[in-house]
């Protein structure tokens, strides 16, 4: 039996994948499928500034994502994984087109991992001096 530590690392990889998939391609399925029913996000801005609840409400928000950033947004390098025993932050830069304008950013996201699913998220940014 793999340590509690490694199965959350594993099980957040997974959800990033999807996740990344999902910001490149526009296919959340495979993600939306990993959140708790009682999932919560937050997201430091726009319509989605705060604390957000729920299954739907995250459905709302990643097809916003998609139609923000079409044709999609793509990981340019990954810096770092940092995890504990319940939660895996993921810091990385991406670039695409933000509303139709240039966009490059770096970026930090936490899951939050409890019995095989992700029941947490939150996103932070911060511009590298590009338009975003």
């Amino acid at each position: 039996m793999q340590p509690e530590s490694e199965k959350i690392l594993k099980i957040a990889q997974q959800a990033f994948e999807y996740f990344t998939n999902g910001l490149e391609n526009g296919n959340w399925q495979d993600f939306i499928d990993m959140l708790t029913d009682d999932f919560t996000f937050w997201f430091p801005m726009g319509k989605f500034h705060g604390l957000n609840t729920g299954k739907e409400r995250a459905k709302e928000f990643l097809e916003y994502v998609y139609e923000a950033f079409q044709p999609g947004i793509k990981l340019t390098s990954l810096h770092s994984i940092t995890s504990n025993e319940k939660t895996v932050i993921f810091e990385f830069r991406d670039e695409g087109n933000l509303f139709g304008q240039p966009y490059k950013n770096r970026v930090a996201v936490a899951f939050d991992v409890r019995d095989d699913k992700i029941y947490g998220y939150r996103e932070y940014f911060g511009s590298d001096g590009k338009s975003y």
